[in-house]
């Protein structure tokens, strides 16, 4: 399956613009495994919840492609999408597609948590915003919150520990 760790093409050397040229590749790679990901959840979850697995989907895409400009306007050349990613956990029902969407949010949180921290101005406002909106959705499809959502050092849950693909690792695998 896809390794989606993020590789700055064309980045200046050093210094911020490259730091944010590094987040903003890796939010493209989380987009694009989020994107694959929710093609998973849509399949698998029930008709009640199809709704929500689709505008989860299309927001990412959204994401995606905005992800896309702002790699080339800070002088990279945006990774392409993997054939597959490497989901986190077996997804054989609707239960378990929910929780996977969870997932892809908490990821994706974390990975914009990044890029907010590397990021000033309007890009700084447009990755809090992302963050703002997956965590939300992942507060939907969990049914709860946590704390520090993107912070997986502060969460203080088992399962916020850092792994491929969280705030402190890569976007490897889903």
């Amino acid at each position: 399956m896809a390794d989606a760790t993020p590789r700055p093409s064309g980045s200046p050397s050093g210094g911020p613009e490259a730091e944010a040229l590094a987040a903003a590749q890796a939010a493209l790679a989380a987009e694009h495994a989020a994107v694959y990901g929710y093609g998973v959840v849509g399949g698998r979850v029930d008709s009640a919840r199809a709704v929500e697995a689709r505008q989860g989907y299309d927001a990412h895409r959204a994401r995606r492609d905005a992800m896309r400009r702002t790699v080339q306007d800070l002088g990279g050349t945006p990774e392409p999408a993997a054939a597959a990613y490497t989901l986190p956990f077996a997804v054989p029902d609707a239960q378990a597609a929910v929780r996977l969407a969870a997932e892809l949010e908490n990821r994706v949180t974390g990975v914009y948590a990044d890029l907010v921290r590397a990021a000033t101005g309007g890009l700084r406002r447009s990755a809090a915003d992302a963050m703002r909106e997956a965590t939300v959705r992942a507060v939907r499809w969990r049914g709860g919150s946590v704390a520090f959502p993107g912070l997986a050092e502060r969460a203080g849950t088992p399962d916020a520990s850092a792994t491929p693909g969280s705030a402190s690792g890569s976007a490897d695998a889903m």
